[in-house]
């Protein structure tokens, strides 16, 4: 593992740095976190603004419309935009962090003409259909079916915590093309579909969270023509190409966050010593903890980031491996307890729903389910990593979730 960063790619933080203190004054204010069409114009006016000068997609193969910058160069990239209070990808996420990087690894050269160009473009934004009512972390389990048809695919079903599906031009779809016969595992017959928004008998009714934003949505699809060119894969392989999604993901989506934690956990004890609540001995081991929490967080970043260029060189995959769910499970318990000590600095202000802090408490509630449960992190970090036996076959369906089954 190499921590230390090479003079070339000092010189890249250095260019991205000053372009970065350009452009930032140009943007207009932020819209209404409520206001979803006016935050999608603002999240793809600045992905446009990264495109054009050759930031979009930075670590996307060069054939895929990327940059082909290497592990390490997206590292700093991500340090540099959240340092520089660059906007983050709002809208864009599903299609820039899973959709996208998908496409790029498993979809076909006409496919990835067609989706790539226009997600690094910030011309058209992605949802992410994957949970259903009776199907979250047992992900397998789901019913949204596909009948063929000729050239397209029937599909009817529903979906939850769709993700920006109101502001969505497409959505990855996972949908079951094949019935599940009795003592075949759950995760056959499943195959991965991008769908159009607008096509016929798809219909979206936002869900409002705890926090009050209506970033998800309950998605309901009665007969929707979907071509059958929009497979991503073989029909049925498609649990194989959402472990790659879900790899992404988990693996890479939250180092940015990380940056940001760390941000706020210096504000956090500031606010502190400001306050007086600093000298309450609890805060103080809090907050310590938080700052070995997020090093430790930010050393297994490298540490995977290294492991992916060690990978490119030797002629492997950067797909991000099982540390993904390590780095996730971690990640998701710390960030919980960075809010809850802010919400104690915060002292009676804490309940204010105009508070940043507020907020981002009640997001990080999420977590530890969303991504992949905590409990399902676990059982791939000690069957995966540490090569603990699997959960006996004879347990209940329910307690053995899919995620365990090769």
């Amino acid at each position: 593992m190499d921590l230390a960063y090479t003079d070339e790619e000092e010189e890249f933080r250095a260019r991205l740095r000053a372009w970065l203190g350009k452009a930032l004054p140009t943007l207009p204010p932020p819209p209404d976190p409520r206001d979803w069409p006016g935050r999608r114009a603002y999240d793809t006016g600045w992905q446009r603004l990264l495109y054009d000068a050759g930031y979009a997609g930075l670590h996307w193969p060069e054939d895929a419309g990327g940059r082909g910058a290497t592990p390490t160069q997206h590292l700093i990239y991500l340090e540099e935009t959240e340092r520089a209070g660059a906007p983050y990808v709002g809208a864009n996420f599903v299609g820039l962090l899973h959709a996208g990087p998908t496409i790029a690894a498993e979809g076909t050269e006409r496919q990835r003409r067609r989706w790539l160009p226009p997600i690094l473009r910030g011309e058209e934004v992605w949802c992410q259909g994957f949970s259903e009512p009776d199907a979250g972390s047992d992900l397998a389990s789901l019913r949204t079916r596909a009948v063929r048809d000729g050239d397209a695919y029937v599909v009817t079903g529903s979906k939850i915590w769709t993700s920006h599906a109101e502001v969505a031009d497409w959505c990855e779809l996972l949908v079951r093309t094949t019935p599940r016969a009795d003592g075949t595992p759950k995760h056959h017959g499943i195959s991965w579909l991008a769908m159009p928004m607008d096509a016929p008998g798809v219909r979206v009714r936002p869900l409002r969270t705890l926090a009050g934003s209506t970033e998800f949505a309950e998605m309901f699809l009665d007969e929707v023509r979907v071509p059958v060119g929009n497979r991503l894969g073989a029909q049925n392989d498609g649990w194989r190409v959402t472990m790659v999604t879900l790899s992404f993901e988990r693996g890479t989506a939250f180092v940015g966050e990380v940056v940001a934690c760390r941000r706020t956990l210096g504000e956090v004890a500031r606010a502190a010593r400001a306050n007086g609540t600093w000298d309450d001995p609890a805060v103080r081991r809090a907050l310590g903890r938080l700052a070995a929490e997020f090093s430790v967080l930010w050393r297994l970043t490298q540490w995977n980031v290294s492991a992916s260029q060690h990978a490119l060189r030797t002629g492997g995959s950067a797909v991000p491996g099982t540390g993904a769910s390590v780095f996730k499970l971690r990640y998701s318990q710390a960030r919980q307890l960075l809010y809850d000590t802010a919400a104690t600095v915060l002292g009676p202000l804490a309940p204010d729903a105009d508070h940043p802090w507020t907020a981002e408490r009640l997001s990080s509630l999420s977590y530890t389910i969303a991504a992949g449960t905590s409990q399902i992190q676990r059982n791939i970090v000690a069957e995966r990593v540490l090569g603990l036996p699997k959960e006996p076959r004879g347990l209940p369906e329910r307690s053995a979730p899919p995620w365990t089954s090769g």
